[in-house]
Order: C-alpha cells, then sequence, then structure tokens
C-alpha cells in the first residue's frame, strides 16, 4: 500500500466519522421535535368563561380587599339595623344577615375549589412540561457523550493510523541511512 492509498484511507475514515455525527445530529433534531410537540399541546388550551369567572372570583375571595370591604359590609348592616333604624328589617339575631352569609358560602366555596382545581390541572402540565424538559437535557447530554465518544475513538484510530506512517517512514530513512555507500 502506497502513502498515497494510505492518505486516502486516513481521509475515508474522516468522512465516516463525520456521517456517524450528521446521524447523531439528525436523530437529536427528530427527539427535540417530539418533545416540543407535546410543549406545545399544554400551552395551546384556551380557558372557558366560567373558568376565567372562577378564577376572579377565587383571586378575589382569598385577598384583603374582600376581607375589608365584607368586614365594612357587615358593620355597616348591624349598624343600620340597630342604630339608625327604629323598626329594623333584620332585629338583633340577624336571621336574614346569617341567611345572607351562609349563602355566599355555598356559592363562592365551589367556585374556589374550582378555580382551585384548575390551578392544580396547571401545576401538572408545569410538572410534565418539567419532566418533558428535564427528559430533553438529559436526550442532549447523552447525544453530546456519544459525540464525544466517537471523536475521540477516531481521533485515536487516526492517530495510530499517522503514528503507523511515521513509523514506516522511518524505518524508510534508517534503511536508506544504513545502506552502504557506493
Amino acid at each position: 500500500m502506497t502513502e498515497k492509498d494510505k492518505f486516502y484511507d486516513l481521509l475515508q475514515s474522516e468522512n465516516l466519522q463525520h456521517e456517524k455525527l450528521h446521524d447523531i445530529v439528525i436523530k437529536a433534531i427528530e427527539e427535540e421535535k417530539l418533545i416540543t410537540n407535546k410543549l406545545m399541546e399544554f400551552e395551546e388550551r384556551e380557558t372557558s368563561f366560567s373558568e376565567r369567572v372562577a378564577d376572579r372570583v377565587a383571586a378575589f375571595g382569598g385577598s384583603w380587599q374582600f376581607i375589608i370591604v365584607f368586614v365594612f359590609f357587615l358593620i355597616a348592616w348591624m349598624t343600620i339595623n340597630i342604630l339608625l333604624l327604629k323598626k329594623a328589617f333584620d332585629p338583633y339575631p340577624f336571621i336574614l344577615l346569617n341567611l345572607f352569609l351562609s349563602a355566599l358560602a355555598a356559592v363562592q366555596a365551589p367556585v374556589i375549589m374550582m378555580s382551585q382545581n384548575r390551578k392544580e390541572e396547571k401545576d401538572r402540565r408545569r410538572a410534565i412540561n418539567d419532566y418533558l424538559i428535564n427528559l430533553k437535557a438529559e436526550i442532549e447530554i447523552r447525544n453530546m457523550h456519544q459525540k464525544l465518544d466517537l471523536l475521540i475513538a477516531e481521533q485515536m484510530k487516526t492517530l495510530f493510523d499517522i503514528q503507523k506512517v511515521q513509523v514506516e517512514l522511518m524505518e524508510d530513512i534508517k534503511t536508506v541511512i544504513n545502506k552502504p555507500a557506493v
């Protein structure tokens, strides 16, 4: 085998190395598309009118603004019925107020639970998205390891081939040097 043939073999091995790297990259891109498609499925869902209302009621019902407004409403109701009206529409045990508060609690509790269920579903989706992102990162790390292992293996092979050619050249030089002068 001539030096020219050895050089072409080295170039061919480099070409094969690049083809293997190309295949690994193509595979990684296809896997990334699959993960991206999964993430897009979760983001595309729109909220319904009832879900938006439940979220707003829960946000207001769980705020200091609601507590302050509600305390002022209770104080105003009691003040009007005790001090301002001679014939109160809801006298001291405030039965009408209790009925109103019970009705409010009966309506507000399920609405807040609907909102909490929706937020729990969002959290579940976020957890799935986080898992998919972590999975993608793991796939990318594995692909990087494959690429590095392939590069190291191919470089070692190339270095050994170059070293073999150098040793043969040194042997040729040694033969030429050791030939008796004619």
